[in-house]
């Protein structure tokens, strides 16, 4: 008797550190994720604080979403290597120390560099998921992943009301405080309460692999994010993606020589995993759509007939409600990843994503409707966020999780540079007489993106059917 009665209380206690660890790890990713939309609100007043042109500012945003994509795989493969928690600890301390720069300085080069630095935090994501795995018990792994997956989206939103109140209250400094506040306390919480694993496999760092993916993603996402600025058939956009696209495919070439690659190319190319990536690649494009699209359209002025005239802080007030959304339906897609498995789900997730883009061509006249259309899209990101690494998990080896996880999240960030390009393209070759885009610029790209996240759901269905759990 009393034996069974300390076995319930060591599985008790057991089952409360999963729950201290699960909870540790999602409230990082969303800290780390809120680097998105940091400086969204001042980016109008960004040349005049860093004393610098325009063009110059914008990279101020661009250079967070370079480092986020250069980092994924990265860090996936160094926790694969090292262990999990170094990488968390890691990833955590690079965002405090790119905090702390951008809050002490107006120099342009000290606050691009600590924007990388902040961008570097996006590492911690795809590594917190793929730890899930090996501190939890299995009947709470689906809900972690869910809610971990979620944080993705969730900080974006989150993060434009947030960032819009403490500008409009306090000093732009002050978002930089905040995040490197919250950058500490990231490191606190790895350092004591996330557990040590073993390192899933023995072996070398491919450091030029790093390289070349590196400078092969920057390229391709330079080219993409400045496209429309410096013009899509202008020498510097066509070299850059082309380079991009040269470099990439040297970078496949050299790692399957490669007896220790950073991505493993051959289990990439599984077709649950290469269909799941690329149905990422698509989702991402439609997450993003609505975020760019949605605050434009509100505060466009009223006097155009067809906007609606909203300060930033009540854009981002009406936008919060769908990152709340996707922290709501984290449970459910919970559920629906334990009796529907991740294939199915995802293919529910993509059209409830295409559903919300609908429902926004038809009623965009009133900023609730907006809401209620974000919040439909982003129920179904939050059930596709969820899926994505479940698939991923369930067809890669254990010593391969973090890498792989990165490397989804990789597709995810390319399908949200993407979808940033396309918009822009969008709206501005559709222009009214005042210079702002028409109506149907809006509601093309609702139409855009709703063909995007039915791709997706094209995309998932051609994924093999596995065991019940994954078909």
């Amino acid at each position: 008797m009393s034996s069974t009665h300390n076995i319930d209380t060591e599985e008790a206690v057991s089952l409360a550190r999963s729950r201290v660890v699960i909870l540790v790890l999602g409230f990082s990713s969303l800290c780390a994720s809120l680097m998105q939309s940091l400086v969204i609100p001042v980016q109008s007043q960004l040349p005049e604080l860093l004393h610098t042109s325009a063009a110059n500012a914008s990279w101020v945003v661009t250079a967070t979403l370079l480092g986020g994509a250069v980092v994924m795989p990265v860090a996936g493969r160094l926790a694969d290597l090292v262990g999990k928690r170094p990488v968390l600890i890691a990833t955590a301390s690079l965002m405090l120390l790119g905090s702390v720069l951008c809050a002490i300085s107006d120099v342009f080069g000290i606050v691009i560099v600590g924007r990388v630095l902040q961008g570097f935090a996006m590492g911690y994501i795809p590594v917190a998921i793929s730890l899930v795995r090996d501190v939890t018990p299995p009947r709470l792994v689906n809900g972690a992943i869910a809610g971990i997956s979620a944080t993705l989206g969730v900080g974006g939103a989150l993060g434009l009301p947030l960032a819009a109140w403490m500008v409009q209250y306090f000093s732009w400094n002050m978002l930089f405080w905040l995040a490197a506040t919250l950058a500490g306390i990231m490191v606190v919480l790895a350092a004591t309460l996330i557990p040590s694993i073993q390192p899933a496999r023995q072996g070398r760092f491919d450091y030029v692999g790093a390289i070349g993916l590196a400078s092969s993603l920057v390229a391709i996402l330079v080219g993409i994010t400045k496209g429309n600025e410096w013009g899509w058939a202008s020498a510097g956009t066509l070299g850059l993606i082309g380079c991009g696209v040269l470099l990439l495919l040297a970078w496949g070439f050299y790692e399957l020589r490669q007896r220790e690659p950073l991505v493993d190319l051959h289990t990439t190319a599984k077709l649950p995993v290469l269909f799941t990536n690329l149905a990422a690649l698509l989702v991402g494009f439609g997450m993003m759509a609505q975020t760019i699209v949605m605050p434009q359209l509100l505060q466009l002025p009223s006097e155009t007939g067809y906007g609606l005239g909203q300060t930033m802080l009540q854009t981002g007030l009406w936008m919060a409600p769908s990152g709340v959304m996707m922290l709501i339906f984290s449970p459910v897609s919970s559920r629906m990843l334990t009796r529907l498995g991740g294939r199915v789900t995802l293919i529910i997730g993509a059209i409830v994503l295409a559903a919300g883009y609908v429902f926004g061509f038809f009623f965009l006249s009133q900023p609730w409707q907006l809401m209620l259309a974000g919040c439909i899209a982003c129920a179904g990101v939050g059930i596709a966020y969820a899926s994505m690494p479940t698939l991923i998990l369930a067809n890669v080896p254990r010593q391969d999780a973090g890498s792989s996880v990165g490397v989804n999240s990789l597709m995810r960030s390319m399908g949200s540079a993407v979808a940033g390009a396309v918009m822009a393209v969008v709206l501005t070759s559709q222009l009214s007489d005042l210079g702002v885009p028409t109506e149907w610029g809006f509601r093309l790209c609702f139409l855009i993106g709703a063909g995007s996240a039915l791709g997706g759901a094209v995309l998932t269905a051609f994924v093999p059917r596995g065991n019940a759990r994954q078909n």
